[in-house]
């Protein structure tokens, strides 16, 4: 976690998603450090096709807003973090339990885990 949206930041998360899964296609806004030769040269390296939102245009991927949406909703509005320790730790539960153990409508009332490795 990161109090700002660095580029080596970024990379490193990047990194650090490589090592579990290689994804087909990587969808982002276009935020400078997405933008980057550096982020996109390693996209392209892994072989990852590149997608990104129109400028301004967030119903472009309405499922990462909505996830957002209940994160804030359902965690960050509640809990009102005073140190980054402890939102590093809130956000860490709360996106088990959102993976994990709580149902979705949208997936039939079913886990994003589940439907995961349904395939």
């Amino acid at each position: 976690m990161s109090l700002t949206l660095e580029l080596e930041f970024c990379l490193e998360a990047l990194e650090e998603a490589l090592e579990e899964e290689c994804p087909e296609v990587f969808n982002s806004d276009q935020g400078v450090q997405f933008t980057s030769q550096a982020f996109t040269g390693r996209l392209e390296k892994a072989g990852i096709r590149i997608s990104m939102d129109g400028r301004g245009r967030c119903m472009d991927n309405i499922f990462v807003e909505r996830l957002w949406r209940s994160v804030k909703y359902e965690e960050v509005y509640l809990k009102d973090y005073e140190t980054v320790p402890e939102a590093v730790q809130g956000l860490g539960s709360y996106f088990k339990f959102y993976n994990f153990e709580r149902l979705h409508q949208s997936l039939g009332y079913r886990t994003p885990e589940r439907v995961y490795r349904e395939g």
